[in-house]
């Protein structure tokens, strides 16, 4: 397939439930002409409770549907499933592959000037020592400090991003950081840009925060850049939004994530 026809097709974007929707939004803010499809596998979520093996799969399946409607670029927009499925993929899949832990500590090495980096996540991602294993991986000399603050999904999803409550969960994450003398912190899960005003407040403005799903956004734009496949910014966009499992929830918190109200979501079935 030639580019000027592959560049036609959709940015495929998939995460275990909703916080890649802050992926979504960032992708949309740069590159507002292209067509994006978003799975949200809300059926098999949390990912974060499963082995590597099962996220693998999952991913899988989920990448399977998404070349089936026709994708240039695939971005796993969940860090459990780019800690343990990213390399699998881009083995797999023909198209370029591109996960949420890379580009945001690629900045963050960037960013740094004591070389001391702190990552905030949820227990899973944490666990996974991914962030520490890729920031060792291209700077050595980095002291990495991680924290994993489950609370903070539930407050974003909840709209509890501001406020009395959220500022004292932070407050009492954040703590950890208190005497490591980072400059740099990076926000290791999708949800927390949304608290990015609250973390801000309470490390204070000589930390530099790192937004994962911007940064990731900005990836998308270099790769498609590169790769000669951007899309033709004076078509009608297109968004596409698939779920594996009906969720009241999802609705509420998506229109809060994104910032706008989506007008269609499909339920599919996927194995």
């Amino acid at each position: 397939m030639k580019n000027e026809k592959r560049s036609e097709l959709s940015i495929g974007i998939f995460d275990s439930g909703v916080g890649g929707l802050t992926v979504v939004k960032e992708v949309v803010r740069l590159l507002p002409g292209e067509r994006i499809i978003y799975l949200g596998d809300t059926a098999r979520v949390p990912y974060g409770t499963k082995s590597s093996k099962t996220v693998v799969k999952y991913a899988q399946s989920n990448v399977r549907f998404l070349l089936s409607k026709g994708i240039k670029i695939l971005v796993i927009a969940c860090n459990t499933a780019s800690a343990y499925s990213l390399d699998v993929l881009k083995e797999t899949v023909e198209q370029p592959v591109i996960g949420v832990i890379e580009p945001g500590v690629k900045k963050a090495l960037d960013t740094t000037r004591t070389g001391k980096i702190g990552v905030i996540g949820t227990p899973s991602t944490i666990k996974s020592n991914a962030y520490n294993t890729e920031i060792e991986k291209l700077d050595e000399s980095a002291e990495v400090f991680s924290k994993a603050c489950p609370l903070f999904v539930p407050l974003a999803e909840e709209g509890w991003h501001e406020g009395e409550i959220a500022h004292a969960v932070a407050e009492k994450y954040l703590d950890y950081f208190r005497n490591s003398d980072i400059d740099t912190l990076i926000l290791g899960c999708t949800h927390y840009p949304l608290l990015k005003t609250t973390i801000q407040s309470v490390l204070g403005e000589n930390i530099t925060l790192v937004d994962s799903a911007e940064e990731t956004a900005k990836a998308v734009m270099n790769m498609l850049e590169n790769r000669d496949l951007l899309g033709n910014n004076n078509s009608v966009s297109v968004r596409e939004f698939y779920l594996t499992d009906n969720s009241d929830s999802f609705l509420s918190i998506a229109n809060r994530f994104l910032g706008k109200d989506i007008e269609d979501i499909q339920l599919i079935d996927i194995v």
